[in-house]
């Protein structure tokens, strides 16, 4: 009888386990069989190993670059040696010197299954096809091994998402997924408390470094980083008053507007903390126990506190939002396992966060930040897409499908609990709610009334205003008959003529129903009216005639003068150019320049003329542009600039500005910074590639921390690494953290960085320029142009995208078009949002 080979006697030959904590091996089966984990893993390069259950041990791929959600995206896959079952608690270091040493994390954990049909040995196959239920991958995805090439020894395999529910085109999940799922550290951690815990506090230049090449030899050079202490932690938020929205006659134009699908639902706000969730309507009823289905989903996503504006929906047959379907889910229980039972929630705005008031913000920043808190939501969980501009095209798609119409929301304006022009809703098929005050009886046995008698509140007065007789099913005839019986009363709500009364059975004013019709008829009468269902989320009191008002028009907000001046000599664009260009793009750059201080590039005469910077101003720029008043070095205090919407930015352009720089803190919480920005300039023989790269290591070194960071290219010849934080650390730590992060990779690579000013020491390398995060130090914003030939700008990238980009200034003025189309691709939308700490100093 010939002996089966031990499966696992590669991994135990590479291995010395009196020198690495790494579990011995023994073939083994988990309960189910079916586990499979990823580790991240910092040996001599970073990859993620990505391991199945299967025949009692572990087989396993090494994965550059880390699994991408996006089907669009294959992944190396290079497959090594069985592992055991016990690896899948492995986390720790293992030791210089041994085989893979580094630092190892459980990154992800969960079951897999083949897909129907298939098993485990098809990978003996080389193709296997399978399901992942994990806390990071989900959903299909497939591996298939690679024609060998020559005397090629490796396996190597491509791993690739299937196109599914759970694939999120352009996510970039291993660049946001910084932390364990074991034990939540990161990789700096890890790597620290084998070594013993060290603190970044008091270290001082070789100090530091000697701290981080230490780690390094370990995890290829991380340092430890440990949150700031929290503070007392944010309750559930309590509810809060909806705006709402005016309805219009035709969907107002411009750029300054963002349009939205208006959803055939429940309005509701969700409050959320962890697993503590509640459903408000826009009364402020507590629904939660109505929608128990969605309240589970989203106590699952353990979201911070937060309190999110939306629309919970239901699909009718055709996939489409309807309110007839929301109704029947409802009245049928959510105890249902029917398809159309599914609900799901479209959040669309953003009011708390962590104890934050986010509703002074403006529409366009609270929706990034919206994104930003729910990236990693699944279905039935959706955040509510929107489009800038070409409102009348979404409109029109809308009515086709048979949609209600959309919603338009001005980006520039705060959120008010209550009914404002900044929002406004345009409606392919009128509907209203209306009070039913009335029935009146069939003539036929089929039916238990023929039509609903409707009334709506103008001043303190109920106003007939017709009947509506379709859209009713046999349950909706028969539910609304069983709501009727108990309100039956002698005495009308409202006047009804004699002959409208006829045979009518009157009601006591207490149901509000919603219904579609053609128009008003000159009696004031519904005209070709059809029920859609009751509205058990609003009020008597609120159901008022709703008359179309005249769209919102856009008006230059500041008069441009000399307009034809050319500014950009090299090129030919104008003043005028320039104006059009932050108009356009206002929507993109309100987020990160509203609201903070900011220093200006002036070159009234065009930028081959003087230009100087300005931060103060004595009033000549106009209302549009602000004041805060901020304490100098000296004691006394100066005020400062900051816009907050795109009249600023363009009565800033009026003055002759091009560019426009940022403080790390906003202007009505100066000493508060927000957002870190390592600034990278090379020395003029440097090739674009060597900056990349350098981005790129920073970006790893700051991931090793824990800490997420995003890439903007300048506009001029380098690229900043912007880190957002939550506030609550002074400017003190925050330069220091700055400063000592920067000299320690300059001590650490000593031929690659540099981290003073001193153009001397600066020859053939970058210089990490930390300045910009001290109190008063501003940083080039997103979207702002530079004062450079051919007019470039500084826009926003993804990690992803930065390996093709040929040089900082591959976008101009003259390409808002394609700035905004872009801005909202998937691999950019919560572009520069976090919520995360500064590592304790």
């Amino acid at each position: 009888m010939t002996r089966k080979a031990d499966p696992l006697a590669a991994y135990n030959a590479k291995r010395d386990f009196r020198k690495t904590a790494e579990p011995a091996g023994k073939r083994a089966h988990s309960e189910g069989g079916n586990r499979f984990i990823v580790q991240k893993h910092a040996a001599t390069r970073l990859h993620w190993d990505f391991r199945l259950e299967a025949d009692g041990v572990l087989k396993s791929w090494a994965v550059t670059k880390g699994p991408s959600p996006d089907p669009a995206i294959k992944r190396l896959a290079v497959r090594t040696e069985d592992h055991p079952l016990a690896y899948a608690e492995f986390e720790g270091v293992i030791p210089k010197g041994e085989y893979g040493g580094g630092s190892v994390m459980l990154w992800d954990r969960g079951t897999w299954a083949p897909v129907e049909g298939k098993s485990w040995h098809d990978i003996d196959k080389g193709h296997l096809h399978f399901t992942l239920d994990g806390e990071r991958m989900k959903g299909e995805w497939i591996l298939i091994r690679l024609k060998p090439r020559g005397n090629e020894k490796r396996e190597n395999w491509l791993l690739r998402k299937v196109d599914d529910e759970h694939a999120r085109p352009g996510d970039p999940l291993v660049e946001k997924a910084l932390s364990s799922v074991l034990t939540g550290r990161s990789m700096a951690e890890i790597a620290a408390d084998e070594q013993g815990s060290f603190s970044l506090a008091g270290r001082k230049g070789a100090d530091f470094a000697a701290q981080m090449q230490k780690a390094a030899s370990h995890n290829k050079g991380a340092v430890k980083g440990r949150p700031a202490k929290p503070g007392k932690p944010a309750p559930l938020p309590k509810f809060r008053a909806p705006q709402l929205a005016t309805l219009v006659d035709a969907v107002p134009d411009g750029n300054g507007w963002m349009h939205e699908i208006k959803f055939d639902g429940y309005r509701a706000l969700v409050a959320c903390k962890g697993d503590k969730v509640r459903v408000y309507t826009r009364n402020g009823l507590d629904w939660s126990d109505k929608f128990v289905p969605l309240v589970r989903h989203l106590a699952a996503l353990d979201l911070p506190p937060c309190l999110i504006d939306g629309e919970i929906v239901a699909y009718d047959a055709r996939g489409n939002p309807d309110f007839s379907s929301l109704q029947n889910v409802l009245k049928r229980g959510h105890g249902s396992q029917e398809e159309s039972d599914r609900l799901a929630f479209h959040a669309f705005d953003l009011l708390e966060l962590a104890g934050e008031d986010l509703t002074p913000l403006s529409n366009i920043e609270r929706k990034e930040r919206l994104e930003a808190l729910l990236a990693d939501a699944e279905p039935p969980i959706h955040v509510a897409d929107h489009v800038i501009g070409a409102g009348e095209k979404l409109f029109a798609a809308m009515c086709k499908a048979g949609q209600e119409g959309i919603i338009s929301k001005a980006i520039d304006a705060p959120y008010r609990g209550k009914r404002t022009r900044n929002w406004v809703k345009v409606k392919c098929v009128l509907r209203q709610e209306f009070v039913i005050i009335g029935w009146k009886k069939s003539t036929t046995r089929i039916r238990p009334f023929a039509s609903l008698l409707l009334a709506q509140k103008e001043g303190r007065q109920m106003v007939y205003k017709g009947n509506v007789g379709t859209g009713f099913d046999g349950d909706t005839l028969d539910r609304l008959a069983g709501e009727m019986e108990p309100l039956a009363t002698d005495k009308p709500a409202a006047e009804v003529d004699r002959v409208a009364s006829r045979g009518v059975t009157w009601l006591k004013p207490e149901l509000v129903a919603e219904v579609a019709f053609a128009e008003f008829t000159a009696e004031g009468s519904v005209r070709h009216a059809s029920f859609v269902g009751l509205r058990a989320d609003k009020k008597v009191k609120d159901v008022k005639p709703e008359k179309a008002q005249p769209a919102p028009v856009e008006e230059p907000p500041v008069e441009i003068t000399s307009r034809e001046r050319v500014i950009f000599p090299e090129s030919g664009q104008t003043k005028g150019d320039l104006a059009d260009y932050y108009q356009a793009v206002a929507p993109l750059m309100l987020p990160w320049a509203a609201r903070r201080p900011i220093s200006l590039v002036r070159c009234p005469q065009g930028r081959a003329s003087k230009c100087f910077f300005q931060k103060h101003d004595s009033g000549s720029f106009g209302p549009h542009v602000s004041h805060v008043p901020i304490t100098e070095k000296d004691g006394g205090a100066e005020d400062y600039l900051y816009v907050t919407d795109a009249a600023g930015l363009i009565a800033c352009v009026q003055m002759g500005t091009i560019e426009f720089h940022g403080w790390g803190s906003r202007s009505d919480a100066v000493e508060a910074p927000d957002r870190l920005i390592f600034d990278l300039d090379p020395d003029e023989g440097l090739d674009f590639d060597d900056v990349k790269k350098a981005a790129r290591d920073i970006h790893d070194q700051l991931a090793d921390l824990g800490l997420t960071s995003f890439a903007m290219l300048s506009g001029g010849k380098g690229v900043h690494v912007v880190v957002p934080l939550t506030p609550g650390h002074s400017w003190d730590e925050h330069k220091d953290f700055a400063r000592r992060f920067a000299e320690a990779l300059a001590i650490a690579q000593p031929d690659r960085f540099v981290a003073t000013m001193s153009k001397a020491k600066r020859k053939g390398k970058i210089f990490i320029d930390w300045l910009r995060n001290q109190r008063g130090s501003t940083a080039v914003l997103p979207y702002s142009a530079r004062a450079r030939a051919g007019a470039p700008v500084a826009v926003p990238i993804a990690w992803d995208e930065l390996a093709e980009v040929e040089n900082a200034h591959p976008f101009s003025i003259d390409d808002a078009d394609k700035l905004l189309a872009r801005a909202r691709t998937p691999a950019l939308i919560g572009w520069g949002h976090a919520e995360q700490a500064l590592p304790q100093v």
